[in-house]
C-alpha cells in the first residue's frame, strides 16, 4: 500500500511538472521572459546615457561641475563634507541630484516606450469596418434583384 502512494505521490509530482513546462512553453511565457531581459539591457543603457551624457551637460549647465550626484542639501547642523557619501556618514541629507537623475532616467525610458507603443499600434491598423463583407454584399444584390 505504502508503494503505492509514494507511486500516486509521483506520478502526480511528474503531472504537475508536465503542466508547468506546458505552461512556460506557451508563446506569452517566452515573450514576456525576453521582453524583461531586453528591459533589463535596455535600462542599463538608458541609465549610461542618462549618468555620463545627459547629467554631466545638465551639470556643466548650471556651473557646478559635471558629478551632478554629489548634490544634496545636508538636513542636519554637523555636516560639513561637500562629498554625499561622507556626508551621508555625518548625517541625514536630501541626495536631489540622485533622484534628478533617476527621475531623467524614467522620463526617457517613459518616452521610449510611448513611441514604441505608438508604432507597435499604427503597425497593427484595425481592419476597415466600412467596407461591407461580399457576402452579405451578394445577399443585397439578390434582394434588389427579387424586389423588380
Amino acid at each position: 500500500m505504502k508503494l503505492c502512494r509514494k507511486g500516486a505521490k509521483c506520478c502526480e509530482i511528474f503531472l504537475y511538472c508536465n503542466e508547468f513546462k506546458k505552461f512556460i512553453a506557451r508563446g506569452n511565457m517566452i515573450d514576456l521572459s525576453v521582453g524583461i531581459i531586453v528591459g533589463g539591457a535596455f535600462n542599463r543603457v538608458v541609465q549610461s546615457i542618462v549618468e555620463d551624457i545627459m547629467m554631466p551637460i545638465i551639470g556643466f549647465i548650471m556651473g557646478n561641475g559635471t558629478n551632478f550626484s554629489n548634490y544634496f542639501f545636508p538636513l542636519g547642523s554637523g555636516i560639513t563634507s561637500s562629498m554625499i557619501s561622507e556626508a551621508r556618514k555625518q548625517g541625514a541629507v536630501l541626495a536631489y541630484g540622485s533622484f534628478i537623475s533617476v527621475l531623467v532616467n524614467f522620463l526617457i525610458i517613459a518616452i521610449v516606450v510611448f513611441v514604441l507603443i505608438k508604432f507597435v499600434n499604427n503597425l497593427i491598423k484595425k481592419p476597415d469596418d466600412s467596407k461591407t463583407p461580399a457576402d452579405v454584399q451578394l445577399l443585397t444584390e439578390i434582394r434588389d434583384l427579387l424586389k423588380k
